[in-house]
């Protein structure tokens, strides 16, 4: 990943809540021919240094164990318009950008063809994502025998992690004026959606 100097990550701190916080990412693997992507939600589990999941059994995917593999991992992102920028007004030399949290997290992909193993993934990955809901879904209100035959039809993989790379690009190449417009802009009423006041609140960091 390029990354500028003033874009670099914060801290490892950052990063490591970057990951923990990942819902779907993007994993993408060398088939011997060219590249393979899935969108596929992962838990982060620092203790082990791994990202984990499962892929679906038709998915050739996860025979691609013991390649080394990336998986794209989003923060918040926004549009950012030179008429937020207080140079505009200025001299009027200014043009669209993006900003946006990402990292790029490198490893050795390892399948699980483990009924055991993707239970317990599952169970975690459904706890995690139903916690905030007032009647929690759990995969024990399911038929058990519906459950076995859901879990033949996935396998299990983990990325076992081996670099990070990372980037917080959030106008911190441009004048505290142009960022203090920026910041305002994506709060504004026309726009001031909840990704765009997250991409806010991250700016305010800088």
């Amino acid at each position: 990943m390029y990354v500028p100097k003033h874009f670099a990550a914060p801290s490892d701190a950052a990063v490591h809540e970057l990951l923990s916080r990942a819902a779907a990412c993007d994993l993408v693997t060398w088939d011997g021919q060219g590249m393979v992507a899935t969108t596929l939600p992962l838990l982060f589990d620092p203790a082990a240094g791994v990202l984990a999941g499962h892929v679906a059994r038709n998915n050739t995917q996860w025979r691609h164990t013991g390649t080394e593999a990336l998986t794209i991992v989003r923060g918040p992102d926004a549009y950012v318009s030179p008429s937020a920028y207080a140079s505009k007004r200025e001299h009027g030399r200014v043009v669209p950008t993006w900003n946006y949290i990402t990292a790029h997290v490198y490893g050795t992909l390892v399948a699980h063809d483990d009924p055991a193993w993707t239970e317990d993934l599952v169970r975690r990955l459904t706890e995690r994502h139903e916690a905030d809901r007032p009647s929690p879904w759990s995969v024990a209100d399911a038929p058990r025998a519906f459950i076995e035959g859901q879990l033949r039809a996935i396998v299990g993989i983990e990325l076992v992690i081996t670099r990070v790379e990372a980037k917080w690009k959030l106008s911190q190449n441009r004048s505290a004026e142009d960022i203090a417009g920026v910041r305002d802009d994506l709060r504004s009423a026309h726009r001031g959606s909840e990704t765009e006041r997250q991409v806010a609140a991250a700016m305010d960091a800088f």
